[in-house]
């Protein structure tokens, strides 16, 4: 008997608050390769090592390139042998990734091995993590995101302060060891243990309901299994919503790597100390965790695409603010905020997904969708360096993000939720049992 049915047994609870709280440790981990993480070692790396931000940001956005290509693939591996396999071998290929950036003095290397811990970031780990506990719930699938993507930001804070300290005490080569250590010991034995695929799988049912449930839903009235649409990938790609969403989406997602990726060298140009940006991007951090529970919570109450398009303001205001900032109290509360916003495109885009298109084929339409937010994220990072570098000012990327987040708002509010299949297509993979 496994670990999961075992414990699947004995607890006195459902046990999907379990998948939750492995797959949250995915997220957390993920932040070793995250756009602040990098943000904390572009001063030491451009200082020591001779580099521009330009090519220091380029890591990620070379890594984002790879993750559009590979994200159809993991989507399928995903849908075929289940989150658990996918999972525990992107944390253990992302620990290795980062250990070995201690090493990575020249910018082939360098590359190489962040853009490989960029990948994970972007898709197996992105994908994997979020559908497993969308297939575990559904009434209760905005919350569960969001306290999936809170714990992120669990990671966001902790892993840069991490980083920054050991940069402080003994370099940055040993903080990407520390880093890289702390990886494999939070994550790698839950999602390997612990990670089931389906309710079904160990015989329940999403959020915990039983048989003789009729809990109505939080947005129609329906039960929680009852009003779930069984898309295809193929029917699914038909419907004009899914690419309003996906390129929407990633829209959001350029805006908020071309930020965060430089948020440290922006903070620090506008004239905050070392010790101020890092508590500029720990707070922007924290808030992307409330941001992440708030956003979950409306996400289960109101349609999910005005829910996105109210997010895509919240990240497109603050963008502008950083335009006018000038004390230090303005450039946390800037920080703050846009924050919040992001913590909104963490935890809504998977329950967008997942209530316009079910559980059935999630994996492989995640995959078709993601690429999209690893593209624009690598257009986001490597702008803003060209920005910076060509004019020696952000000013004219903030406007541009700015920019993008209204009309984004206005386009996400052309994505209805597509009518559901009358007949389910044939060829499709199905969702592994384990």
């Amino acid at each position: 008997m496994s670990p999961a049915q075992l414990l699947s047994r004995k607890l006195p609870f459902f046990y999907g608050w379990v998948v939750l709280a492995s797959a949250s440790s995915t997220q957390v981990v993920r932040n070793s390769a995250a756009s602040l993480t990098i943000a904390v070692f572009m001063f030491p790396l451009a200082e020591e090592l001779g580099w521009s931000r330009t090519l220091i940001a380029g890591a990620a956005s070379f890594g984002g390139l790879a993750a559009s290509g590979v994200s159809p693939v993991v989507g399928w591996l995903v849908d075929r042998y289940g989150a658990r396999l996918v999972l525990a071998s992107s944390v253990f290929i992302l620990g290795l990734s980062t250990i070995s950036l201690a090493w990575a003095t020249v910018p082939v290397a360098f590359y190489v091995a962040y853009g490989v811990g960029r990948v994970i970031f972007a898709s197996p780990v992105q994908i994997g993590a979020s559908v497993v506990v969308s297939r575990w719930f559904v009434r209760m699938r905005g919350r569960a995101n969001g306290m999936l993507f809170a714990s992120h930001s669990i990671g966001l804070v902790l892993f840069p302060l991490i980083a920054s300290t050991v940069i402080a005490t003994r370099g940055w080569q040993d903080a990407w060891l520390v880093l890289g250590a702390l990886v494999w010991i939070i994550s790698l034995a839950p999602v390997a243990l612990l990670i089931v695929q389906t309710p079904e799988t160990l015989g329940l049912r999403p959020d915990g309901d039983t048989d003789t449930d009729d809990t109505p839903g939080a947005k129609d009235g329906t039960s929680s299994v009852s009003a779930e649409p069984e898309w295809t990938l193929r029917a699914a790609m038909r419907t004009p919503a899914l690419w309003i969403l996906a390129s929407g989406i990633g829209t959001l997602f350029l805006v908020q790597a071309g930020v965060n990726t430089h948020l440290a060298a922006l903070l620090r140009d506008n004239g905050l100390n070392a010790v101020s940006a890092g508590v500029g991007i720990s707070l922007s951090a924290a808030f992307m965790g409330a941001g992440s529970l708030f956003w979950g919570w409306i996400a289960e109450r109101f349609p999910v695409r005005y829910v996105l398009a109210a997010d895509a303001v919240a990240v497109a205001v603050p963008a502008a603010l950083f335009l006018t900032m000038n004390t230090t109290t303005e450039a946390l509360i800037y920080s703050s905020l846009f924050g919040f916003g992001v913590g909104g495109m963490l935890s809504v885009p998977p329950v967008a997904y997942a209530d316009y298109y079910g559980r059935q084929s999630l994996g492989v339409i995640r995959g078709v969708t993601e690429p999209f937010t690893s593209l624009e994220q690598a257009v986001g990072a490597v702008l803003s360096g060209i920005v910076f570098d060509l004019t020696n000012s952000y000013a004219w990327a903030l406007i541009a993000f700015a920019v993008l987040g209204g009309l984004t708002a206005v386009v996400i509010l052309f994505a209805r939720p597509p009518s559901r299949p009358i007949v389910s297509e044939v060829g499709e993979t199905a969702p592994a049992s384990s």
